[in-house]
């Protein structure tokens, strides 16, 4: 059966991101003594002043590309210093598909598979975008694990960065609030090696749990578990030493919901209707890490390794969300240790949550 719906209702993204995570860095710097972590947090390196000046310009330029969305329908690349450029979209099956919670492993100290923190907003989200900012990571490898039948996109840098929704509430969409127990949850995704060795893809996977028998076109996951992806934006396959990205997510009612992806200077796109879960109805919840490359796998990395993700969310309040602990919806994971979680409004106005994780 075909996981990939047919780009027809692909749409031009309309950025969440705002120049609040990066006006010349300032902004991701904010959050920190708010939280009272910078001791943790690894000094920047001195520049001289050019590379400062191609840095603000870098930044001045991602703020005009989320103020600027793509103009038509498809899938949308640019780079640094250029507007967007159109892209085919990629219609391909996944060689294994992310996963959601089933069950705790043993190892409930490590990240992810349900051992994660969660941004609870005080309204409904309308965008998050969560960054990574990493110390001593020199390798990494997906391994499979008994849980879900060592499964996954295995082996070195094969990893995937989620922004994952909540996942106990329900919308008519696929008459899933007709089915008892029936809930849905979205993730926005980048996944290396997802179709093919060598490329990476921007995606969203959309899932109506404990639905049954699933609807024409959907993929069933167990007994009673249903997915089906939008279709990709090829990305680069970004090595596991520059995990330093940002990853983007919105919804909205009547529109699209949009994944985007900030990598050094390129920025890669992907909009796909809101319709297909009404997400946008019920979001409240972010989830946000780096984990296994699909299947239930998790990411292995070296000691040493320090790694802090930050999530920003846009829900109108203005309102410090709450950091839920053990409220993870995916089932890949990383070997990885938590810390502790912080909260707080960024400049006035964006809340986020921030932890460490490390080993």
């Amino acid at each position: 059966m075909n996981s990939m719906l047919k780009t027809g209702a692909l749409s031009a993204l309309a950025l969440a991101l705002s120049s609040i995570l990066h006006p010349a860095h300032a902004a991701i710097e904010d959050p920190m003594p708010a939280a009272g972590s910078t001791a943790e947090v690894p000094a920047p390196e001195a520049t001289d002043p050019a590379v400062d000046a191609q840095s603000a310009a870098l930044h001045q330029w991602r703020g005009l590309i989320a103020q600027n969305p793509p103009p038509e329908e498809g899938c949308f690349h640019a780079t640094y210093p250029d507007a967007w450029e159109k892209r085919d979209c990629t219609i391909g099956e996944p060689r294994v598909h992310p996963r959601h919670l089933e069950t705790v492993g043993d190892e409930a100290d490590i990240a992810g598979n349900g051992n994660d923190y969660v941004a609870f907003a005080k309204g409904l989200i309308s965008s998050a975008t969560g960054g990574l900012e990493i110390s001593g990571v020199k390798s990494e490898q997906s391994v499979g694990v008994a849980e879900y039948g060592y499964q996954g996109i295995l082996g070195p840098n094969e990893y995937s960065i989620q922004l994952n929704t909540n996942d106990k509430t329900s919308t008519s969409a696929w008459g899933c609030s007709g089915h008892r127990g029936c809930k849905v949850w979205q993730q926005f995704l980048y996944s290396t090696d997802y179709v093919s060795g060598g490329v990476a893809e921007v995606y969203m996977q959309y899932w109506l749990l404990n639905y049954g028998s699933c609807p024409s076109g959907w993929n069933q996951s167990g007994t009673s578990n249903c997915y089906v992806n939008s279709p990709l934006a090829d990305a680069p396959d970004i090595p596991v030493k520059e995990l330093g990205v940002d990853l983007a997510a919105s919804a909205q009612a009547g529109g699209n919901d949009c994944v985007t992806l900030y990598f050094g200077s390129e920025v890669i796109s992907n909009c796909f209707r809101d319709s297909m879960l009404h997400i946008s109805s019920v979001w409240n919840k972010v989830e946000f890490n780096v984990v296994g490359d699909s299947g239930g796998s998790r990411a292995d990395f070296n000691n040493g390794t320090a790694i802090w993700p930050l999530v920003y969310i846009y829900d109108g309040s203005h309102t410090a969300p709450t950091c839920l602990a053990n409220a993870g919806t995916t089932g890949e994971s990383n070997n990885l240790n938590l810390g502790s979680c912080t909260t707080g409004v960024a400049n006035g106005h964006t809340p986020y949550i921030r932890f460490k994780e490390s080993r």
